[in-house]
């Protein structure tokens, strides 16, 4: 039984170790044999925490003996993305400069997980300080997609996504900057939710109120829907030191079975201004017909955001500097130089965005925010006739390491962010999830589904109802 375990849902393996017919033992063990055995093919992993997982599971399987209650997620093997802190585990941010850091304390949303009974087995991959579209880094190299590993599996949290869909663990957070939680599942075929921001809590410091502008949020990402709500449902909830943060509205599991009958759904693959490869598209139209089979209304709209992909892209870009420029002076502060005698040990491409860049005036910053509110107004009158919006998570499919696609469709695009549908949500702080919507040439979809401000349910009752009617969990590697 242990073999398979690496197979089982997150809801599976809890389920079967209340019920006794496995040990927390023997679960961490068949996935560490199998991180070990699988880990080189995808790069998924930069630390494994074996002697940690097999303490924790050990403490678990002592508390089941002792009739001690039962957590949610007691005894599932779970991996932290590498830019969040496991109590005495080294957190590297992907980066030279922390190679050899050691955490002093949980992140408030592992705390969480481990309260919950979850056993930590590692820490996954991440650009430098989470800062990409794609995962590769000095430190430890890049990490590629499952499905074809001299493909890039995405990034932010390109490890996470990419350690689900090799099955080296059924449970793995990602945060999310700009898609850094839907990118790596397009392209690593599973699933992640982007919740409405502070649904999860994300303490920074020194400064927190950093993860404002652009929102940056914490959610989970699995190989099933049903195991990301349960997840959610342990990460979610309001915490004193996160100014943003906000209670849970609901027990998002339960919104797993929820039908979708009469639900109303717009889809507009390319969200009315960004180019989108036609084999994905033409995917996205075949698959889209299964939220009508389970009960909803789908019409094709054409959503207004006020600007076309360039001018989006571009105010992105105003706000991440700004942000990345903070980022190098509390490196400064640390005691680093960045901008000097470290340059050398900071990803190129990182070095060449923050040092080389002008850095915005204050003015350029706030007219920055009025695209946004263009994109907000835009996705909001949308939403006041739909409860959801689907469209194209990317733009295109998994592509090697160092090619950035420079054209979609024939259209130009910035090779690091242009292929992207990611960002508005970024701007406006929507749920949005992407989920496994099919393959082009063996490579995987994603589609992307979004709903109302806290209407996290929404989006997990329709995931939820796709994958009942196009499941891909007979795809992975």
């Amino acid at each position: 039984m242990a073999e398979t375990s690496t197979r089982m849902t997150a809801a599976g393996i809890a389920r079967r170790i209340r019920d006794g017919d496995l040990s927390p033992t023997e679960v961490v063990e068949a996935h560490l044999d199998r991180i070990h055995e699988r880990n080189a093919r995808t790069n998924a992993f930069v630390t494994v925490t074996d002697d940690l997982a097999r303490e924790t599971a050990a403490a678990a399987e002592r508390a089941i003996d002792d009739g001690e209650p039962l957590g949610p997620l007691h005894g599932v093997p779970i991996a932290i993305k590498d830019l969040a802190d496991v109590e005495g585990v080294r957190t590297t941010d992907g980066s030279l400069l922390f190679a050899d850091r050691v955490a002093d304390a949980d992140s408030p949303f592992v705390a969480r997980l481990r309260s919950a009974g979850a056993i930590v087995v590692g820490k996954t991959n991440t650009p430098e300080f989470g800062l990409g579209t794609t995962t590769d880094n000095l430190l430890v190299g890049p990490t590629g997609t499952p499905f074809d590993p001299d493909r890039v599996a995405g990034g932010s949290s390109g490890g996470a996504a990419a350690a689900l869909g090799d099955s080296l663990v059924p449970l793995a957070p990602g945060s999310d900057a700009g898609g850094s939680i839907r990118i790596p599942a397009s392209l690593c075929g599973v699933y992640g939710l982007k919740p409405t921001y502070g649904l999860v809590p994300n303490v920074t410091r020194p400064n927190a109120f950093a993860d404002h502008t652009p929102l940056s949020h914490n959610g989970p990402m699995a190989r099933t829907v049903e195991d990301a709500a349960l997840s959610l449902d342990v990460m979610a909830g309001a915490h004193p030191r996160d100014p943003f943060s906000i209670p849970a509205q609901e027990k998002y599991h339960a919104a797993v079975d929820r039908p979708i009958d009469g639900m109303k759904i717009a889809y507009s693959p390319e969200m009315g201004t960004f180019p989108v490869e036609p084999a994905v598209r033409e995917t996205l139209d075949d698959a889209v017909s299964a939220f009508e089979r389970a009960g909803a209304t789908v019409d094709e709209v054409d959503p207004d955001l006020g600007h076309d992909q360039g001018e989006i892209v571009d105010a992105y870009y105003t706000m991440a500097t700004v942000r990345w420029q903070s980022l190098f002076d509390d490196l400064e502060a640390q005691g680093f130089d960045p901008r000097g005698e470290d340059r050398d040990r900071v990803r190129p491409y990182l070095a060449d965005l923050v040092v080389d860049t002008e850095e915005p005036t204050v003015r350029e910053y706030k007219r920055a925010d009025v695209v946004r509110t263009h994109v907000f107004d835009g996705l909001q009158d949308c939403f006041e006739e739909y409860d959801l919006l689907v469209t194209a998570t990317l733009g295109t499919t998994a592509f090697p390491h160092g090619e950035e696609p420079t054209r979609i469709d024939g259209v130009e695009i910035e090779p690091l962010r242009g292929w992207v549908l990611t960002q508005p949500y970024n701007f406006t702080g929507h749920p949005a999830a992407s989920v496994p919507a099919g393959f082009v040439d063996g490579l995987p979809v994603g589609m992307q589904i979004a709903g109302r401000r806290h209407a996290d349910a929404t989006v997990i009752a329709a995931s939820a109802a796709f994958e009942r009617q196009r499941p891909w969990h007979d795809r992975y590697p």
